[in-house]
């Protein structure tokens, strides 16, 4: 089983516009939809669709529009009870392909919520295969609190990996080896933050045809303690 932790989930709209997005105007969509959303979340999503046992973990009451979407949608799931529903995040989409994007901080997590988000996975941690933890934190989350996860997570048998950024991403960083996960999973950008070099450069010596700058500031990580990493470098692909 592969278990996912989206901390700050969304219900994802994307709005389609038939003309060109303009500020001050009325505007009419062409189409909309919703989605059930957040980086676990998508990652649970994807391995359901590819018939893989997957449970994704997530703050969320009952009757939230989340949780009900996903129920819907047949990915198995377990809502640890909160304070707030889920934030909903915009996508405006233009007909040229051009997309504009809006997205809410998400609800206050309370100590109890992390304590049982937190209890969820680690009973899991002697039968899961891989743990995947995901995605921005919200408001009233410590910064380091993926970190103590992968710490708890480690002395199990299971595999932890982590897709974060920011300041959730440095905070991991700052407390290797105890907190380094077997797999993270950086962009160019967040490559060069953790190790100290242009992300811009990293991306461009990529795109012709250059791995090197990117897989000498991976290797920094994996001196650090990482297991494997996977950094996606724009255009260049991952």
């Amino acid at each position: 089983m592969i278990v996912t932790l989206t901390a700050n989930p969304s219900i994802d709209r994307t709005v389609q516009l038939e003309q060109r997005l303009e500020r001050g105007s009325v505007l009419r969509a062409h189409s909309t939809r919703s989605d059930p959303g957040g980086k676990g979340v998508n990652v649970a999503r994807v391995l359901a669709a590819a018939d893989l046992d997957v449970l994704a973990v997530l703050p969320g009451n009952g009757g939230d529009p989340l949780l009900s979407a996903l129920a819907a949608g047949g990915i198995p799931h377990i809502g640890v009870a909160t304070t707030g529903p889920a934030r909903t995040n915009i996508t405006i989409a233009e007909p040229d392909g051009t997309t504009t994007k809006i997205n809410e901080p998400g609800a206050t997590l309370s100590g109890s919520t992390l304590d049982a988000l937190a209890q969820e996975l680690i009973a899991r941690a002697d039968t899961a295969l891989w743990f995947a933890l995901s995605g921005s934190l919200p408001p009233g989350v410590p910064l380091g609190w993926y970190g103590e996860l992968v710490a708890a997570l480690r002395d199990h048998p299971c595999k932890v990996a982590v897709d974060t950024s920011d300041a959730p991403l440095t905070a991991i960083a700052e407390c290797f080896p105890g907190s380094a996960p077997d797999l993270l999973k950086p962009n160019g950008e967040e490559l060069a933050q953790l190790t100290g070099v242009d992300g811009h450069v990293l991306e461009r010596a990529a795109e012709n045809g250059d791995p090197g700058p990117a897989i000498t500031a991976a290797q920094r990580l994996v001196d650090r303690g990482v297991g494997s990493v996977l950094a996606t470098l724009g255009a260049a692909g991952a």
